[in-house]
């Protein structure tokens, strides 16, 4: 009897502890971008689609997709990308590794930026949501909902690629 007493004074004081630290979990979760667009949960499990380097701030950039933008991606089906795709690009500083000086590494993290693919929703942006979360943070960017406007102003000279730039890396299929 007095295991089972223990045994159920346990499973009550575990179960409470895991209530607690989802209730924690849940209130630490990254606020929305001003725009409304929320974080992607699990964007860190998704799949690469490319890669990029660029050398005008020194950054290392993982292109990934949800499951949507991934299907895309391997079927050439990206202009226009579908509705419901999701691109995420987690952005580096550039770092050396301390063994191969040649060899660019990932250092500081800076952000996580996403496109989300929604032609009635984000009409006024060529169909694509904006929202950048910054540092380990992740803190949402921009004062208000206006900052969209500096994401899409850039994303015009790829007007012709659906407003991306990224181009979806080919990997050879499995044998």
């Amino acid at each position: 009897m007095k295991h089972l007493k223990f045994a159920l004074m346990l499973t009550v004081a575990v179960s409470s502890s895991v209530v607690l630290w989802v209730a924690h979990a849940e209130d630490t979760k990254p606020a929305p971008a001003p725009n409304g667009i929320t974080l992607p949960s699990g964007y860190q499990d998704w799949r690469l689609i490319a890669v990029s380097h660029r050398t005008d701030n020194e950054s290392l950039r993982a292109i990934l997709g949800n499951d949507i933008a991934i299907a895309a991606a391997r079927e050439g089906k990206t202009n226009p990308w579908p509705d419901g795709s999701i691109l995420g690009k987690l952005v580096w500083k550039d770092g050396t590794h301390e063994t191969w000086p040649a060899a660019t590494v990932p250092d500081k993290f800076v952000h996580a930026e996403f496109m989300v693919k929604d032609a009635t929703r984000f009409a006024d942006t060529g169909g694509w949501g904006f929202a950048r979360w910054l540092g380990n943070e992740q803190t949402p960017y921009g004062e208000d909902a206006n900052f969209v406007q500096e994401c899409f102003g850039c994303h015009v000279p790829v007007k012709d690629n659906d407003y991306v730039f990224t181009k979806p890396v080919m990997i050879p299929p499995a044998p």
